[in-house]
């Protein structure tokens, strides 16, 4: 039996991406429609076989295990040694047999789900948005409208397994020579073969595109969250439905506000003067421009809240609150004129005997006893 991966030219750890390409190459050579010769036609078909292999998930783990997309092999793990007669073989002899075999298989087959990463700002995660995406999938063959073959031509039935989809072989094992059924290696167990594919989709019935997309997304979303398209996965092979795709969302970070569960925190600086007299200022949030209450004896670290200015709930009703986190800023450089002033303050506070003392000759230091002094 030749190796399915030398007959496709790939790796054994090639990608389904990289099987499927595979194919297609030799496909376009090999067809009889574009090369005649008996030679090509076998050729063909063991392609098309290596193909349906690797292509489907179970039957290529089942021959990366054991050699034989049936299961069987030679050692005494797949069934008796030396007989070429597997486990496999005796269950398909006892149970379907000659005469219960199934019929052959349907072109037809759903498409695969699909997922994308969509990113959005913390604004369309507040209110909901709808976005534009592209998404790169397989969608039905317009030229034959999935069904996979030249237009005015039908799949004809198989001339090897006459339109059953397997065939009978007999096996000689430790219960004598038995019958079993095994997919038809010509037709891939169809029952038809597609003599005149459609040069569009090479017989697959579907086409890798890029398609533009809206998404609607809605208000409350968080990183993480995931949305279900159904019916806008990858289209299915012979015209069949499409899957689900998943769109699954990701926030980008905002300047101002960070998010905790429905609510929104941001820090505003305030001059040391303003948080000691009090004052109002002005905050841009998502609903428009705000106003804060400083209050007078504002400390760093203390917070205000402005109610249902938050994220909507994604389930539920109403906002959460935006929380606003006060950092108030000691000057750094003074001129002579500041200084003044400052001592001039410190001298009616009763707080002129502090200045210049340090944390170490003092038990407490001059800004702790400043702070003290204005919460009085």
């Amino acid at each position: 039996m030749s190796d399915h991966y030398q007959t496709l030219g790939v790796s054994r750890d090639a990608s389904p991406e990289e099987i499927k390409k595979a194919y297609r190459k030799k496909a376009r050579t090999l067809h009889p429609d574009v090369n005649p010769s008996p030679e090509a036609a076998e050729e063909f078909k063991r392609v098309s076989h290596a193909h349906d292999v690797l292509s489907d998930p179970d039957k290529r783990r089942v021959y990366d295990a054991t050699g034989n997309e049936n299961g069987n092999n030679t050692g005494f793990g797949g069934g008796f040694p030396g007989s070429g007669f597997g486990f496999s073989d005796i269950f398909e002899t006892f149970f379907q047999g000659a005469g219960g075999a199934r019929g052959p298989e349907s072109r037809v087959r759903q498409g695969q789900d699909a997922l994308i990463n969509v990113r959005v700002s913390l604004r369309d995660a507040v209110f909901g948005t709808e976005k534009e995406v592209t998404v790169d999938t397989a969608v039905t063959c317009t030229l034959c409208e999935g069904q996979g073959t030249e237009k005015g031509t039908e799949p004809e039935t198989c001339d090897v397994c006459h339109g059953q989809g397997h065939i009978q072989r007999q096996v000689q094992s430790i219960l004598g020579n038995v019958v079993t059924t095994a997919e038809c290696p010509s037709c891939r167990g169809f029952g038809t073969v597609i003599k005149h594919p459609c040069p569009e989709c090479y017989g697959e019935g579907r086409v890798r595109q890029r398609k533009p997309l809206t998404l609607k997304i809605p208000a409350g979303v968080a990183t993480g969250t995931r949305i279900r398209l159904g019916g806008q996965g990858e289209a299915g092979t012979g015209g069949g439905p499409n899957g689900d795709l998943y769109v699954e969302l990701r926030v980008n970070p905002d300047e101002t506000f960070t998010r905790e569960g429905d609510d929104l925190h941001a820090t505003m600086t305030v001059p040391m003067t303003a948080a000691a007299l009090g004052t109002t200022i002005s905050l841009e949030t998502f609903d428009g421009p705000q106003d804060v209450t400083v209050k007078p004896g504002t400390q760093t670290g203390q917070t205000t809240t402005l109610r249902d200015l938050g994220v909507t709930k994604l389930r539920g009703n109403g906002r959460g609150n935006v929380v606003v986190h006060f950092d108030v800023e000691t000057p750094s450089k003074l001129n002579d004129e500041q200084r003044e002033l400052l001592k001039r303050l410190a001298e009616l506070r009763g707080e002129d005997d502090a200045v210049g003392e340090t944390l170490q000759n003092t038990g407490q230091g001059f800004f702790s006893r400043l702070r003290d002094r204005f919460q009085d």
